[in-house]
């Protein structure tokens, strides 16, 4: 391997680190992940929002919605409500100890690097995305589902 690979992996591990290191932080803080951090941060703004708007929003599966969505309402941190008119219609909102659970979080890194990304000119911006893009293509990983939140999963 080259030394200029060997300088591309270790940049890239330790993406992968601060990913891992950032979920740990914030299981440990909240006992959260960051993909329920930011359900709960919707809703929070929002006030009571649809499943499908929360996965549009999120760019996550409706199943991984409502995934989420049953472990925040199993800790009593959200309620989830049917729709009167389409039963197939799910409405979540957050509850007081939701909220609580917000007051206690650090910024999840993915809000950290987007308002760092947005500082960047337009032209540095494009360069970085043309890059990352580079590198997914070189590890074969186009195909893999994947939303903008920098989460490792479930913290269990």
């Amino acid at each position: 391997m080259s030394s200029r690979s060997d300088d591309a992996l270790i940049a890239l591990r330790k993406i992968q680190r601060m990913t891992e290191l950032a979920a740990k932080r914030l299981a440990q803080t909240a006992g959260l992940a960051p993909s329920q951090v930011t359900v709960l941060r919707l809703l929070n703004e929002g006030g009571e929002l649809s499943a499908g708007h929360i996965a549009e929003a999120t760019q996550l599966k409706h199943a991984t919605i409502t995934s989420l969505a049953d472990k925040l309402e199993a800790r009593d941190l959200i309620a989830r409500r049917r729709c009167d008119e389409d039963r197939r219609k799910v409405w979540l909102s957050i509850l007081p100890a939701g909220q609580a659970a917000l007051a206690e979080v650090p910024d999840p890194l993915h809000e950290t690097f987007a308002s760092r990304f947005d500082e960047l000119p337009e032209w540095q911006q494009a360069m970085l995305i043309a890059s990352l893009e580079c590198v997914t293509s070189l590890l074969n990983a186009e195909k893999i589902d994947a939303s903008p939140y920098l989460d490792l999963g479930d913290i269990a």
